[in-house]
């Protein structure tokens, strides 16, 4: 095995294994928060202040690793992922899961941008998508198979999961200190007023070109989050589903998306471009939030949920690929920048799903299309072909 390839698994086993325990999380979280006490409130808030220290922390630890390097941040990223599950599981008490979750806000997000600045630095322009594709479908697989083993897991003891998700995170911490090597120069001499967190580079990248790639990354999170948070309620009001068949579907819906992306986004963007993926997913998309109204049946549901669940995952990496080429700031800032987009979409998307579904049930999923079809529109004339700028 090359060393570019060894160093691609190992990323994809740290990502795999912050994303497992992501997933670990969601079956317990409701029990914890009972047994302390507390109720949805504290749930929603709990879920919020992760994705809002996401949000604000992702740029920060990668504008930090475009100057001391991206492996020291990402040791930093995954040993404050081992503390934070070893915190969750000794948690008794309400104010020590905030703690933690917040914690895990700020150390987490350092992981997710370096990974991707990572592949970003090593990784040849033709090959950059399969390796965001890669890394996209360890997450997915995390996703799939950590609610799962937290609901198995979690039969003995609620605190068991969180333990052996901070073992592998060990291991995953191991792995990268023993083998990954350094993929980003560190400055030898930074310039003495040159600030940690550099704002004016953060509204720069903002500002620039690929600025139009942080709103798509940001449209398509939320159309995620709006398809597949509100559907819970949606399948009990319409079809009278329970937590059985509502399971299936969301877990077909993480299937599919670890499929697309480790097989099938490489081969698609060598093929047709990272722009033409893109347009062509957003097209899609749109056209998959109609079908859903449309879907009567527990089979056409599936088929639409996977079918939606191939348009996202496929433009995802080619959304990231894309950026990392086309990006004028340095590689780091572009990706945590990235990152807090795909955050504000987690918290913007479930939010504005569950208000327009008190309204009518089918009004999430028209507005998913509506927004898609206007990302659609908008990236014809602002994302152009290789060659060209965005």
């Amino acid at each position: 095995m090359n060393a570019s390839k060894r160093n691609l698994y190992i990323l994809t086993f740290v990502l795999f294994v912050v994303m497992l325990g992501y997933g670990i999380i969601i079956p317990i979280f409701p029990f914890y928060i009972e047994n302390m006490g507390a109720g949805g409130t504290e749930l929603g808030l709990l879920t919020a202040s992760y994705a809002i220290m996401r949000l604000i922390f992702g740029p920060i630890w990668g504008g930090l690793s475009d100057r001391v390097g991206r492996k020291p941040i990402l040791l930093i990223g995954i040993l404050g992922y081992v503390i934070t599950m070893v915190w969750f599981g000794l948690a008794n008490t309400l104010w020590m899961l905030f703690a933690a979750r917040i914690l895990s806000g700020i150390l987490s997000s350092a992981t997710a941008p370096t990974t991707m600045a990572y592949i970003g630095d090593s990784s040849p322009e033709d090959e950059r998508g399969g390796g965001m594709g890669l890394l996209g479908a360890a997450g997915g697989v995390g996703t799939i198979a950590g609610p799962a083993m937290g609901g198995f897991l979690a039969s003995e003891s609620l605190s068991t999961p969180f333990f052996i998700a901070a073992g592998m995170a060990l291991l995953s911490l191991i792995l990268a200190i023993i083998f990954l090597p350094e993929s980003h120069p560190v400055q030898e001499h930074p310039k003495e007023n040159e600030a940690i967190i550099d704002l004016r580079a953060w509204w720069q990248a903002i500002l620039s070109p690929v600025g139009t790639l942080f709103a798509l990354t940001f449209i398509s999170t939320c159309g995620l989050m709006i398809f597949a948070n509100v559907f819970g309620l949606y399948g009990l009001e319409r079809f009278n589903y329970g937590p059985e068949q509502v399971g299936i579907i969301m877990m077909v819906l993480g299937l599919v998306a670890a499929l697309t992306q480790g097989l099938l986004a490489g081969p698609a963007t060598r093929k047709w471009g990272d722009a033409m993926v893109i347009k062509a997913g957003l097209l899609v998309a749109a056209i998959s939030f109609v079908l859903m109204i449309l879907a009567d049946t527990f089979f056409t549901v599936i088929l639409t949920t996977a079918f939606f669940g191939i348009t996202v995952s496929i433009q995802s990496p080619a959304l990231l690929s894309l950026t990392s080429r086309r990006a004028t700031v340095p590689q780091g800032i572009a990706m945590g920048l990235s990152n807090s987009f795909v955050s504000l979409g987690r918290i913007v998307g479930p939010i504005l799903g569950g208000v327009v579904l008190d309204v009518n049930l089918n009004l999430p999923y028209m507005s998913g299309a509506a927004i898609m079809l206007v990302a659609f529109l908008f990236s014809l004339k602002w994302i152009k072909p290789a060659g060209n700028q965005v």
